[in-house]
């Protein structure tokens, strides 16, 4: 698997990343098809065979349920072999989502993703927008507050997951990485997209492949094919599906 440097930092990461949604939340997801959470045993073999796939990031976030408790127990004992990015901003809670931007917030959540992931640095950790994108990055403490934190060194890069084009553009300023939905569907955010590069801020793509809703082959492709994407996320708990995933991205664009 071919590896980009992520942004002007020195974290490299694979092309095709892990998105570990599906790991330890069911509830209120957006996939098409109903599926159950893994058992331990299910993830510490999947995580297996993400290594042997050459695929070392992962995306995980507190509004994913468990998924970073199990991240970090599957990563445990063998945490340099993984780039892991989390966020901050919501947590899943009772079944429902719970938004708070404020410095106290984002620091009592920084706290508990190191413990969760086991871990004494997180290497990316994006503000988990919930579309007010402007409002959260110029009238909240999120970005002042990860910023000290990663001055401190509990954090070696910092970014954004927003939901506009607004946003998104006005957090190049600062991120060392942005996430963005991008795909053959949903477009709207390649000129930020080209203006990261040229910043050189990392882009990670979320729903590239819209939810499973689209040929995963052509899907992949359309993604990669655009040299400023740094990696897409794929959360397959299927490891064939996996290999064929890695097995439809397009080689020789390691940077």
């Amino acid at each position: 698997m071919d590896l980009r440097r992520l942004g002007q930092t020195e974290l490299l990461v694979s092309r095709i990343g892990f998105g570990a949604f599906k790991i330890g939340r069911n509830q209120g997801a957006k996939y098409p098809n109903a599926y159950d959470l893994p058992s331990d045993e299910q993830i510490e073999g999947l995580f297996e065979s993400l290594l042997e796939m050459g695929i070392n990031y992962i995306d995980t976030a507190p509004a994913y349920g468990r998924s970073e408790q199990l991240v970090g127990r599957a990563t445990a004992g063998r945490r340099d072999h993984f780039v892991i990015s989390t966020k901050v901003g919501e947590a899943f809670e009772a079944g429902h989502s719970i938004h708070d931007f404020s410095a106290n917030a984002v620091r009592q959540s920084i706290e508990r993703s190191l413990g969760r992931l086991k871990t004494e640095v997180l290497d990316l950790v994006f503000i988990h927008s919930n579309g007010e994108d402007l409002q959260i990055l110029h009238e909240s403490d999120a970005v002042a507050t990860l910023q000290q934190l990663q001055q401190k060194g509990c954090i070696r890069a910092i970014g954004f997951s927003g939901k506009t084009i607004e946003g998104t553009a006005a957090a190049l300023s600062w991120a060392d990485a942005i996430m963005v939905e991008y795909s053959i569907g949903q477009r709207d955010l390649k000129a930020v997209i080209t203006e990261a590069a040229k910043a050189e801020v990392a882009v990670m793509v979320k729903k590239g492949l819209g939810s499973g809703q689209l040929p995963p082959t052509e899907a992949i492709r359309f993604v990669l094919a655009n040299p400023a994407v740094t990696s897409l996320l794929i959360g397959s708990l299927n490891i064939d599906h996996m290999r064929e995933n890695v097995a439809a991205a397009p080689r020789n664009t390691s940077v």
